[in-house]
């Protein structure tokens, strides 16, 4: 049968849609692109705001209305909390919750009678079965759930208590990985720092133990809360094969505004994290997220944070206009910040965040760099194909060649600047 994933929110939504991918496969089923000739579609859907609960009940409603005959199978955060509702209004053959998630291809083959094939790793040899997925990075889940409570954030509640994957067995799937020649592994979790608080590990023994017992040759973390890491964590990135870049949610640069958000993490504590991370790695990008107008934001409180986030000074941001999800405290807090305002804030950043970018890839042209070039590509006039991919740093970057086929492999040039957008010049 022919199965098309899709999901929306965060890298940790993802990472659950490769292991079904892989699952699927393994029971014999295509993976494909396209929802018009699926038989089965599968969403996992996001929550974390009332924006992004609304954009999935947009992809699900979608996918029912390109596709009406295949069978729809919804998981995530928002079918979790809204069971009810996912099943009966939108139509829905299958809702599993975060709880069941992990076994969401058996209950789908269970419930909704899905014919079972010869195994795809007897059909396809592990490098025909990667180069059909078109993947050159894995995205692993090692960690689920979160103990502290953000005020804006629903997701502690759609995921529960804190769940650590066993070290061992993390280590088993990424060498599975490399096995059919995936190059970069991303670590996920609902609050990755975390890792191991339910188990007396912790992330920085789990990145030591995937240094130490795999050949990865490109190692990243996905979103990091920026507390919880151990004192000598920056000392890891020795290691050229863990990449210089971290996504260090701060999501306001205002303290005031952070306590209001019940955040772990102050102005000063966050500066000195970015520091020390600059000062031992040359090159070291930050990215950030930011929520722009939480209830009470002052004018103040606003010119407070944007100065900040200016001084820090930020590879890219990902701005999120405040959204109301209910079932937060933020939810009920008084001193709502007009609509228009919000806008106004938000084009305000997103100006400065472009900036930066620009900033932080002028700082790097001229710089030698490694890319893994993606499997996408696209094919100019003269018969030339342009590929695109992440150097170490995580700048995309755009790479020239005359030859096919180049996707999941590193190619070695220097950083130039055309156009206002980066490309590889092989030297």
């Amino acid at each position: 049968m022919r199965v098309n994933l899709q999901f929306s929110g965060c890298r940790l939504n993802e990472a659950e849609l490769q292991r079904w991918a892989s699952d699927f496969e393994a029971c014999g089923h295509e993976i494909i692109r396209g929802v018009d000739d699926a038989d089965v579609v599968v969403v996992n859907t996001c929550a974390v705001t009332g924006e992004a609960g609304r954009k999935s009940r947009q992809m699900i409603r979608r996918a029912r209305k390109n596709n009406p005959r295949a069978k729809l199978v919804v998981s995530g955060c928002y079918a979790t909390l809204e069971q009810q509702k996912t099943a009966e209004i939108e139509r829905v053959d299958l809702v599993v919750t975060n709880r069941d998630k992990d076994h969401l291809v058996a209950r789908a083959h269970t419930q909704l009678h899905l014919r079972r094939d010869l195994p795809v790793s007897v059909q396809l040899s592990d490098e025909q079965a990667l180069s059909r997925r078109g993947r050159c990075r894995a995205f692993i889940k090692v960690q689920d759930g979160c103990r502290w409570r953000c005020s804006y954030c629903i997701v502690t509640v759609a995921r529960g208590k804190e769940r650590s994957t066993p070290v061992g067995r993390i280590v088993e799937q990424i060498n599975r990985q490399i096995e059919n020649g995936v190059q970069e592994v991303v670590l996920t979790g609902v609050h990755l720092g975390g890792y191991g608080g339910d188990s007396g590990s912790s992330l920085y023994e789990l990145t030591r133990s995937i240094l130490a017992d795999t050949e990865v040759r490109r190692l990243r973390f996905g979103s990091l809360e920026p507390w919880d890491l151990h004192e000598d964590f920056f000392a890891l990135f020795a290691d050229r094969r863990l990449m210089p870049h971290l996504h260090l949610p701060l999501q306001s640069g205002s303290d005031t505004v952070l306590k209001r958000m019940a955040r772990r993490c102050r102005r000063r504590d966050f500066a000195d994290l970015v520091e020390t991370a600059r000062s031992a790695i040359p090159d070291f990008n930050v990215t950030t997220d930011i929520i722009v107008g939480f209830p009470g934001e002052t004018r103040a409180e606003w010119r407070e944070g944007y100065e900040f986030i200016e001084n820090i000074g930020f590879g890219h941001i990902h701005i999120f206009p405040f959204s109301a999800r209910e079932g937060t405290r933020a939810t009920g807090l008084p001193d709502r910040v007009p609509s228009e305002i919000i806008r106004q804030r938000s084009r305000q950043l997103h100006r400065l965040s472009d900036r930066m970018r620009d900033d932080f890839m002028l700082k790097n042209e001229g710089n030698e760099c490694e890319v893994l070039l993606e499997d996408n590509k696209r094919t100019l006039q003269d018969g030339t194909f342009v590929y695109s991919g992440y150097t170490r740093n995580y700048l995309r970057v755009e790479y020239v060649a005359k030859g096919d086929g180049l996707g999941n492999r590193i190619a070695r040039g220097c950083l130039a600047v055309a156009g206002g957008r980066p490309i590889l010049v092989c030297t």
